[in-house]
């Protein structure tokens, strides 16, 4: 009886988990970085310490950040203070380390620009870690949807922004793009490789050739 076939599976799925595990803490790790000291910069300053300031985790898990929308509803924001003239109130004002109530759009932009920083990290990182082109789309869009999982776990709500869906999106198409064609060219530029000729293997092929010839007596 012949013996049964055997076959060899590539599916690997410690070192598949390891690698989404890598890709969305790497990717992550590089927001963390460039995130707090940009909102530090050029974000309104009394509205980011009212919900955290720039280190905040939320400034990196909650969509609504970057949508530009609250994410204070409901509690008491600043304390008013009343101008008065003869008996009658004629206005009011802030102080000046208090919020007034009014979203800073520059942090959404902020935010934004940061995610396509980090999808361009990612793209590094995907050419070192993945390596192989026809897994670079399914390890992209992993990442987008583990970060909607995260993200709508953090707020609580689920994210109906289309800047924000246009950020995610523009995000994994470039990734997708840039590191599918350095792959690619990777894989090229391998199997294009030339291996030296030795001069034994020349020696074998002229016998084996001169054995081919017809002998004439």
């Amino acid at each position: 009886m012949a013996p049964a076939k055997t076959t060899l599976s590539n599916w690997d799925p410690v070192l598949l988990l390891s690698q989404i595990f890598s890709m969305q803490a790497l990717h992550y790790l590089t927001l963390s970085i460039i995130t707090p000291p940009l909102l530090a910069a050029f974000a309104e300053p009394t509205s980011l310490s009212y919900e955290g300031g720039a280190a905040s985790v939320g400034m990196i898990m909650d969509w609504r950040q970057m949508a530009g929308r609250p994410t204070v509803i409901g509690m008491p924001i600043g304390e008013r203070w009343w101008a008065w003239s003869g008996g009658r109130r004629i206005g009011y004002g802030w102080k000046e380390d208090q919020w007034d109530g009014r979203m800073d759009p520059m942090r959404g932009w902020i935010i934004a620009f940061c995610w396509i920083v980090a999808c361009s990290a990612d793209i590094y990182y995907l050419y070192k870690l993945v390596r192989r082109p026809r897994l670079i789309l399914d390890f992209a869009l992993t990442l987008v949807f583990n970060h909607l999982v995260l993200t709508t776990y953090y707020s609580a709500a689920m994210p109906t922004s289309l800047f924000f869906w246009l950020v995610l999106g523009g995000g994994a198409v470039l990734t997708i793009i840039i590191a599918e064609q350095l792959c690619v060219k990777r894989e090229m530029s391998d199997g294009l490789s030339v291996v030296p000729v030795r001069a034994e293997d020349l020696q074998v092929e002229e016998m084996e050739m001169g054995g081919l010839l017809p002998r004439i007596d």
